[in-house]
């Protein structure tokens, strides 16, 4: 740990580039990263006082590349660390009590952790994540204790980035390396962070988002045995390579959709369920194919069609991990189409058919065929409904396509994304 008082000065002199640079990749992004650190001491100063020993952590957002709304019945995803982040200066304290406090937001968030269990009228508030991760260490056998922290993000809130496994794999690290000597691995971290999820704050997500935000860099996750799940890491950057990743925020909220997201879950499991199983990888797609009248008539056409969506997403995740081995971006691109459009017709997670005059996921597809089409790449992203698209660009048709698309969606709703190599760190 560091003296604040000193951690702030070293920083404004500009040291600690190499232990930055391990994170954050660019130059550019270091000196964002130095900046954003060196604000957040300030805020934590102002909050507790100068004279604490601190340390500095940091738990990145994440892209889904394929694998849309596969994760929760047990199947393979590809995802992405990305170098939007969430960023905490925290230190120790005696009081069983943890104090966090968000730059976004007024309240300081404190838990209590005398009470591990969930509390109803926490559902759904950060509380609830921060107390529903310390049960999950507790659970684990590893040890929780009170800290105060200061954090900012800048993963964008209900853009499908992540930014609330984001915030969980945060508290986590904070708690792994304050009270466990950093023992607690990048999976367990992850499955933690979803029981906190799941279990506290309410929503039934599936485990991609934390356990990208945990491990980091390019990685293929196969969760066929959710407690072991299968992880491998791909030696593939978009650096140099012609193309950039762009996420666009079409300013749809995720707030309120937890309905629509647990019901993908639930129709898939109701198919498996017709078959005696618990989820749809432990079926095959021809045991579904020789039922389809009783299955109409039992679980409804809805989710058939995501049955199908997940057979062919499932199938499609190993087309891409494989294409991107082969540097092959020609067969990437196309397979990412594929499951853009499987998303949109049989998964049907693009729009919400209650709403139709607020199809801005759909818009931003349109526009985006119109630029990349023959080019580049586009498909929803994350859990979809609102919230961000992906799409893989030309770097010729950068300037072009974020020039269309913030006119379209407001300045700054297209963001060129940096993959990056570390999830859920100590940084300083």
């Amino acid at each position: 740990m560091t003296n604040l008082k000193k951690l702030k000065t070293l920083l404004a002199a500009g040291k600690y580039s190499d232990e930055l640079k391990r994170v954050y990749v660019s130059d550019k992004e270091v000196e964002k990263a130095r900046s954003r650190i060196l604000k957040l001491s300030n805020i934590f100063t102002n909050l507790y006082g100068e004279d604490r020993d601190v340390e500095v952590f940091s738990a990145p957002g994440r892209t889904e590349v394929g694998g849309n709304h596969t994760d929760h019945n047990h199947g393979r995803v590809l995802a992405a660390a990305i170098n939007l982040d969430a960023i905490a200066v925290a230190s120790f304290n005696d009081e069983k009590i943890i104090r966090m406090k968000s730059d976004k937001f007024e309240k300081t968030d404190i838990v209590n952790l005398e009470t591990l269990t969930p509390i109803e009228e926490e559902k759904n508030t950060t509380p609830a994540l921060i107390r529903g991760v310390c049960a999950g260490f507790v659970e684990r056998g590893y040890k929780v204790g009170g800290f105060d922290a200061a954090t900012y993000s800048d993963v964008l809130s209900g853009s499908g980035l992540s930014s609330s496994a984001s915030y969980e794999v945060l508290i986590a690290v904070i708690l792994n390396y304050l009270y466990n000597d950093g023992k607690v691995s990048a999976i367990e971290i992850a499955q933690i962070s979803q029981y906190a999820e799941n279990e506290f704050f309410g929503k039934p997500c599936g485990l991609m988002d934390q356990m990208a935000c945990s491990v980091g860099g390019f990685v293929t996750i196969d969760f066929k045995n959710s407690s072991q799940p299968k992880i491998d890491k791909l030696d593939f950057t978009f650096e140099g390579s012609g193309y950039a990743l762009c996420i666009v925020d079409t300013k749809g909220d995720h707030s309120g959709l937890n309905d629509e997201y647990a019901a993908v879950r639930l129709e898939m499991e109701a198919v498996a369920r017709f078959f005696g199983k618990q989820n749809l990888r432990e079926i095959s797609r021809e045991q579904v194919d020789g039922q389809i009248a009783a299955l109409r008539a039992v679980v409804g056409d809805r989710a058939l069609l995501r049955a199908y969506h997940f057979f062919n997403e499932n199938d499609r995740v190993q087309v891409l991990v494989t294409a991107l081995e082969n540097k092959d971006l020609e067969s990437f691109k196309a397979a990412v189409i594929d499951s853009g459009n499987s998303s949109f017709m049989y998964n049907q997670n693009v729009f919400l058919p209650h709403e139709p005059k607020k199809e801005p996921l759909a818009l931003a597809l349109c526009l985006s065929e119109e630029i990349l089409k023959g080019r580049g790449a586009w498909r929803v992203h994350g859990g979809g409904f609102a919230g961000t698209i992906q799409a893989f660009v030309p770097t010729d048709l950068l300037d072009e396509y974020t020039g269309r698309l913030n006119s379209a969606f407001g300045e700054k709703a297209c963001h060129v994304l940096i993959v990056r190599p570390l999830g859920g760190t100590r940084v300083l």
